[in-house]
């Protein structure tokens, strides 16, 4: 079973609260032990000048011995002690006892110095006891004790009131970070609420509160995002009703030479109607053909450039477009193809053909000279070395395009003056090579022919 997974509030919450709890609890025991290490120090000090009273009573007998110059009540006095109960001892230096309490016994040292601290059990007690190790009169040991319920007990108070403001100080600072924490994530969640609840046609810009500069920057990205979803999905609309009405415009034609066509007994009529529809028919053929060239550049973006030819390319175009030249009578040549010899760039091979194809069809269908003028399409490869560029170049003898509207013409669905006179093409082709340039990072030129007459048309690439 997968496991729930945490919001981010809940997770902010357990990276923040979880170390700062952990830290909370190490500085409270380390204080804790620092104070109990002083205050341990300090009963331990008075405990020691219990044991050097003791011993300042000690006197050497006439017959060499030791005696404690106290009586018990004496004793007791000295010993008092308001909430502990004191025991003392004292031994010769090979461990015989000499006053005291009796049932107290020397406690097992490894190293006995000047005085040491220790722990002790007596009468199922234990107690905290200190060794005190004299040489005056003679040598002689003095050990006090004493119960530790006021130690204990002090030590338990210190442990409670080290911990308990702090623990009130982590819970305040626990609940102020969840508040904070809660209005900075906020934004996220009015996010969510408002992209859930949105149509999907709905894509404007969408609200958020800017509490950061994360925030700030991610409201920013998403309405981009939209913004250019927008533009995509218009740009959509708008194609897929210039599709519809440049392909129904043909059909519709078709379809009303068909009907007059099958009116008529006339075979005369009948062969009229039918070159009107071959027409037709190609016109449409034409358009699908452009318009799965627009299809191409989304899958063009994704291919990998490689080495191309474009000598050889540009080669193959002239081939593909000599009958349709023969035809028409152009006159489709090639120039620089031999001087130049191989000349590579770096693209894709089917960006350039269509550009070839859209370029060379311009020509035939817009190129048209004054009667009894020779129509000619040249194709020139050009190349400079020493610039590290080369390029192709299709120029005609036709009326060309005027400056002001050569810029325009690379947007789709624009056409020239000429175009709807002629009825020929869509719009579309200098689109497609103008997006296929982008692509391929070369630049598209469109200039007056060198004759001064016509249209110069190319691309212009950085050699490899």
């Amino acid at each position: 079973m997968t496991p729930p997974v945490r919001t981010l509030l809940q997770r902010l919450l357990r990276r923040v609260i979880v170390p700062l709890a952990l830290t909370w609890l190490i500085g409270t025991l380390l204080a804790f032990a620092v104070a109990r290490f002083f205050t341990q120090q300090a009963f331990d000090r008075a405990l020691l000048d219990d044991a050097y009273a003791v011993a300042s009573h000690v006197r050497q007998t006439e017959s060499g011995g030791l005696t404690l110059g106290l009586t018990a009540n004496e004793m007791g006095t000295l010993l008092f002690d308001q909430s502990e109960r004191l025991y003392f001892a004292v031994f010769s230096n090979d461990g015989r006892f000499l006053a005291g309490h009796a049932g107290l016994q020397m406690p097992p040292l490894d190293d006995l110095k000047n005085f040491t601290f220790t722990e002790m059990a007596f009468n199922n007690k234990t107690l905290r006891a200190v060794v005190l190790m004299r040489q005056v009169p003679q040598a002689f040991k003095v050990v006090v004790a004493q119960t530790t319920y006021s130690q204990v007990a002090f030590f338990q108070r210190l442990l409670v009131l080290s911990m308990v403001p702090q623990l009130l100080l982590l819970l305040g600072l626990a609940w102020w970070l969840r508040r904070k924490i809660q209005q900075d994530v906020q934004p996220l969640t009015d996010l969510q609420n408002a992209v859930a609840l949105r149509d999907v046609r709905d894509l404007k810009p969408v609200f958020v509160s800017n509490r950061s500069a994360e925030m700030q920057n991610l409201s920013e990205a998403i309405n981009a995002l939209l913004l250019r979803i927008e533009k995509g999905v218009r740009s959509q609309k708008e194609f897929a009703g210039n599709v519809a009405h440049e392909v129904r415009t043909p059909l519709a034609g078709m379809k009303a030479l068909t009907d007059y066509a099958l009116s008529q007994s006339d075979p005369a009529v009948w062969r009229e109607q039918l070159q009107k529809i071959a027409l037709s028919q190609e016109r449409a053929s034409h358009l699908m053909n452009q318009l799965l060239a627009i299809a191409l550049v989304q899958e063009a973006q994704e291919s990998m450039a490689e080495p191309v030819k474009l000598d050889e390319v540009i080669r193959d175009s002239i081939m593909r477009h000599l009958h349709r030249a023969d035809a028409l009578g152009i006159d489709l040549g090639a120039s620089g193809l031999d001087e130049r010899g191989a000349v590579s760039v770096l693209a894709q091979r089917a960006l350039i053909e269509g550009v070839m194809d859209n370029l060379i069809d311009n020509a035939f269908r817009y190129g048209l000279t004054p009667a009894g003028t020779l129509r000619r399409v040249t194709v020139e490869l050009f190349s400079n070395p020493s610039l590290g560029q080369c390029g192709v170049w299709v120029h005609d003898n036709g009326p060309g395009i005027e400056p002001l509207q050569r810029q325009r013409l690379l947007q789709r669905w624009v056409q020239g003056e000429e175009g709807p006179a002629l009825q020929h093409g869509s719009g579309l082709g200098l689109a497609i090579v103008s997006e296929y340039a982008r692509i391929m990072g070369a630049q598209l030129f469109l200039e007056t022919a060198d004759e001064g007459r016509g249209l110069k048309a190319g691309l212009l690439f950085q050699t490899p």
